[in-house]
């Protein structure tokens, strides 16, 4: 089964796309990650994407596009992926479908507000790297895990959620009408708890 999962920051993508993909036994392919381990392996692709990170531009199409197509050849892919927040663009998904089929678009749905207070709450261990919220903390300064210093990342400030969410929604909506277009979307809520969102994520695929 190949998989996208859309949505706005702070939606789940990666939380339900990981668990999902540990059930059906295929990887889940974070570009971000996949181009971090490009750079530090200095790949021919890799040093090509640090010419653009270093001077503070995004990395061209063509260079992510080229990763995901050697990902996809690798043997963990052959049973299936899944895509967490890829592509971005119109572009990128018809570049994608010249070289792959996608089965399904899972579309993570929640309000702005929902984004805003989830983000906004959220805050990592300087320590151990473990993400909590706010409102579950009884001391929002100490991670309950390790005793390390939990820090409010500067992705997480409200001003900062906001402007990802206009650039999510100013690239995605395009992106969203494709997938339907096609027949692939499927609408899932976002706004709930997470195993009432990730129950509805399998309903949507007929796997519950």
């Amino acid at each position: 089964m190949n998989l996208i999962f859309l949505g706005p920051p702070g939606a789940g993508k990666g939380t339900h796309a990981v668990r999902l993909a540990h059930e059906l036994n295929i990887p889940q392919i974070s570009t971000g990650d996949m181009l971090r381990q490009h750079v530090r392996e200095k790949t021919a692709l890799g040093q090509e994407a640090s010419r653009f990170m270093d001077a503070g531009e995004l990395v061209p199409d063509d260079v992510i596009i080229g990763m995901v197509r050697q990902r996809l050849q690798q043997p963990d892919c052959a049973n299936g992926y899944i895509f967490d927040g890829f592509p971005r663009t119109v572009a990128q998904a018809e570049a994608l479908s010249s070289f792959t089929d996608i089965d399904a678009v899972i579309n993570l749905i929640a309000d702005d507000e929902v984004i805003i207070r989830r983000l906004s709450g959220r805050r990592v261990c300087s320590a151990c790297s473990g993400t909590f919220h706010i409102s579950r903390l009884e001391n929002p300064t100490v991670c309950p895990d390790c005793g390390g210093t939990l820090i409010h990342r500067a992705d997480d400030a409200e001003e900062t959620v906001l402007n990802r969410l206009e650039v999510y929604h100013r690239q995605t909506e395009a992106l969203i009408a494709y997938y339907r277009n096609k027949g692939l979307l499927l609408d899932v809520q976002g706004g709930g708890g997470v195993e009432e969102n990730y129950a509805g994520v399998k309903r949507a695929l007929k796997l519950a």
